[in-house]
């Protein structure tokens, strides 16, 4: 019964994505000259003079970054058709754009067909496109300044307008996964509540999900907030388990194939880190602001001491951002290498390829089991971390805190 009711949950969220991603785009300016309906831009040729990808070798670096990167469609898989087409296994999802004097545009990424056409006007930047423009005579300087993934306005010849600003909030496989985590985490824990209101696992032996719930919400209460926190450790509980559960549910589901590096984006990290940085700041006491502001020092190393504090309170969050997007980033660039080298030697040698498989995925499944540790590890770590530092900033001042004060008897070594 849970299995199903997630099931449909997962089938609804995508089905409204897939609804929105049909949406026309509107608001349109006719007047201006780059607008088009829907342009197609020639394909880069390869190295015989035909048109296509055929001969394309095999380029790591955009298999690894586009794995690891945000992207406006789930890609699973790509595969060489009977017709010698290469055709891929995606899910598009909805472009929203705003450019200054033109308005809103809305329609499915499927209409830029994987980064190689042209339509109503915008291009998004992929490697297929960054050849056409270096076949068009664009200098490499020029075309380095434009991201992977970014939209921008074209004109007919199909190359990048500076001067037009487009605004791209589009919902990302990012912002759809975060969204799936938040409808999986709500739907957990109130199916959970539900059954403890109903007296399931209070006069009764807990069953199902409780079983496996229960002790980690102990283990977080009895080893996590109470000891860092103490007896105000209550008012915090609701964030640290949320931030545990939101970042473990995202870690886990990042490593299922074809699913999005969630936790490996530092705009994710960034913004779980301000969220511990405003909970710090706001619960600090007269006596954490004290220290920070007035430290209970000489007078002369008040000088040093201060600025020392106040940086102290932006690295606490910003090691919070850095640890957990680059412990996430690197177990899948490292998996994505591992894998990568059996077409890279596969390149060189039909032969090579085929004998290093087996090493490579040996390798690739064991980084994979330490990437399932590492997964509720850094959960552990982020939830930690921050009730550590909440516990530093609700820390009361003691009696007889004055470290100014010289004892009144010597100390005899």
């Amino acid at each position: 019964m849970a299995f199903r009711r997630i099931k449909s949950l997962s089938v609804a969220a995508f089905s409204l994505l897939l609804l929105f991603s049909s949406t026309i785009s509107f608001a349109q300016d006719k007047g201006d000259e780059h607008l088009q309906k829907e342009d197609k831009v020639p394909q880069a040729s390869d190295e015989k003079g035909g048109e296509g990808h055929e001969n394309k070798k095999f380029d790591a670096n955009e298999v690894i970054f586009g794995h690891v990167m945000d992207a406006h469609q789930f890609h699973f898989f790509s595969y060489k058709g009977g017709d010698g087409e290469q055709h891929h296994a995606t899910i598009p999802l909805p472009v929203i754009l705003f450019e200054p004097g033109r308005g809103w545009s809305m329609f499915s990424s499927g209409k830029f067909h994987h980064g190689e056409e042209t339509y109503n006007g915008y291009r998004i930047v992929s490697q297929h496109y960054r050849e056409f423009l270096k076949e068009g005579g664009m200098q490499d300087n020029e075309i380095r300044l434009l991201s992977d993934e970014q939209i921008v306005a074209v004109d007919n010849a199909g190359r990048p307008l500076p001067n037009i600003k487009v605004y791209d909030l589009s919902i990302t496989r990012n912002v759809v996964q975060m969204f799936l985590a938040l409808i999986v985490l709500v739907w957990l824990m109130l199916s959970i509540a539900k059954r403890y209101r109903a007296g399931q696992g209070v006069t009764s032996a807990p069953k199902g999900w409780q079983n496996a719930i229960e002790p980690v919400i102990q283990f977080v209460r009895d080893d996590v907030a109470k000891p860092n926190i103490g007896h105000k450790y209550k008012r915090y509980m609701p964030l640290l388990l949320t931030i545990f559960f939101f970042i473990l549910i995202n870690n886990i589901v990042g490593l299922l194939p074809g699913s999005a590096n969630v936790t490996g984006n530092i705009a994710f990290t960034v913004v779980l880190g301000l969220v511990s940085f405003l909970v710090i700041a706001f619960s600090g006491s007269k006596h954490y602001w004290g220290h920070i502001f007035w430290p209970p020092v000489p007078h002369g190393i008040k000088l040093i001491l201060i600025p020392v504090e106040i940086l102290s309170i932006f690295t606490k969050p910003f090691a919070l951002i850095i640890r957990l997007f680059a412990n996430m980033l690197a177990g899948h660039i490292i998996i994505i290498c591992l894998i990568s080298l059996i077409f890279i030697f596969g390149n060189m040698s039909t032969g090579v390829g085929i004998g290093f498989s087996p090493i490579s995925i040996a390798f690739a499944v064991f980084i994979y089991v330490i990437e399932v540790l590492v997964a509720f590890i850094q959960a552990f770590i982020f939830t930690n971390l921050t009730a550590v530092f909440i516990g530093q900033a609700t820390e009361e001042g003691h009696h007889g805190d004055n470290h100014n004060l010289a004892p009144t008897e010597p100390v005899i070594i």
